[in-house]
């Protein structure tokens, strides 16, 4: 057995807990193919028409701070100051020109579950409209090891914290027996809509057959509008693929995933790209061109990789990764961005990727159905946790040891 899933610390896990609980789902195997909607992200705005980089070179690590376990960085819309930090241990932390801030902007430690590697509080995301409203989301495992997307507001008397009191459960995923294929990542698209990617529900082999089924949030990418609507406390996009289906969850946005850590849009081209951790074999990205996103199903666990895996599984219409690869290179996927600042003149155009197991950043040039000129950058992150982006598109990256870096031209 690998050690599954990002942050992949599963390391230190035993082989026999992860292959507990093989139970199937045969209610759920034979997902019919939906009619794949068009929904998609606006365009973005205008960016600069810069050639695609090589790739080779050109970048140097400059690191922002120490921090405790950080798992993702981000920025409010418009902000150029501050950065925030997550920590897997519960706290959200400041980092404003180059030192980090001794009162945690968020601390959620007394709410969530830590003791397994891939539990805790693995991500935030500021609404659009933040600057105004003060509004920002968490996504973590509460203290029964179950999802929670919880929101938060920005303090009125104390700008850099937020207000504990405001606290409001979103969205909630029961967990299942197992503590690994938490996903964790929460992202506002261009079209104002919150997406998150929410892992199988763990163990090995996807033993509930979560993936393929659209009875269940687990598996998937997940698409809503966070705000209450009508006394409930989020509401569905009208044209989610899968509203009005009959047993179908309408949340669901894309299916047929086993632990999207993270995952990111193109603001250039609108792509949605997902870095999905894989189990004994490979690990891929997948590559959801603007106007083929909403319906898509990417394979687990029929699937892993290119490769059949569970074979009472079928995956109909199943999209192929653009790129796959295997224990030689890795055992934890940590999907990046397709970079557009830019300073980063080699990296310009490129997906940027890396592996928690090893470290080493590269890229390539994403295309279907394969990507191309995938090659190491030369620079290397230990224990790679997440890449993140401030909002003026600069490209970081976190260590589960403690730096976090900015890319730089170098």
């Amino acid at each position: 057995m690998k050690a599954l899933s990002a942050p992949a610390i599963l390391l230190t896990a035993s082989a026999a807990a992860l292959s507990a609980g093989c139970g199937s789902d045969p209610g759920n195997t034979d997902v019919k193919a939906p009619t794949v909607s068009t929904t998609q992200p606006s365009k973005q705005p205008e960016q600069p028409k810069l050639p695609t980089g090589s790739g080779s070179g050109g970048v140097k690590l400059s690191k922002v701070g120490d921090f405790d376990e950080p798992v993702y960085i981000t920025q409010p819309p418009g902000e150029q100051r501050d950065l925030y930090v997550v920590e897997r241990g519960g706290t959200i932390r400041i980092a404003r020109d180059g030192k980090r801030l001794s009162t945690p902007f968020l601390d959620v430690s007394s709410r969530i579950a830590t003791g397994f590697e891939e539990q805790g509080l693995l991500s935030m995301a500021f609404a659009p409209d933040y600057r105004e409203s003060g509004r920002f989301y968490v996504y973590y495992t509460d203290s029964a090891g179950d999802i929670k997307v919880v929101e938060y507001r920005r303090s009125a008397k104390e700008p850099l914290l937020a207000d504990p009191n405001s606290a409001r459960l979103v969205l909630g995923v029961e967990h299942s027996e197992n503590d690994n294929h938490n996903g964790g990542l929460l992202l506002f698209g261009s079209d104002g809509s919150l997406y998150i990617g929410v892992g199988d529900g763990g163990a090995a082999g996807d033993p509930h057959r979560n993936g393929q089924s659209l009875s269940t949030l687990l598996g998937k990418i997940l698409r809503i509008d966070p705000g209450q609507r009508a006394g409930k406390p989020y509401g569905i996009p009208k044209d989610n693929p899968f509203v009005g289906r009959p047993g179908a969850r309408p949340e669901i946005f894309d299916y047929g995933l086993r632990n999207p850590w993270r995952f990111s849009f193109d603001p250039v081209t609108g792509a949605l790209l997902i870095g999905d951790v894989g189990q004994d074999r490979f690990e891929e990205v997948d590559d959801l061109p603007r106007g083929k996103q909403a319906g898509a199903n990417l394979g687990w666990s029929a699937f892993e990789g290119d490769a059949r895996f569970n074979q009472d599984q079928n995956a109909p219409g199943a999209v192929r990764p653009i790129l796959t690869y295997g224990r030689d290179r890795g055992c934890s996927i940590t999907g990046g961005y397709v970079v557009r600042d830019p300073a980063l003149r080699t990296l310009y155009g490129r997906y940027i990727y890396g592996d928690f197991c090893l470290g080493d950043l590269r890229s390539f040039i994403p295309a279907i159905p394969k990507a191309m000129d995938d090659k190491a950058l030369g620079v290397s992150v230990p224990a790679l946790s997440s890449f993140g982006e401030d909002s003026a598109g600069h490209v970081y990256a976190t260590s589960l040891q403690g730096p976090v870096y900015r890319l730089d031209p170098g």
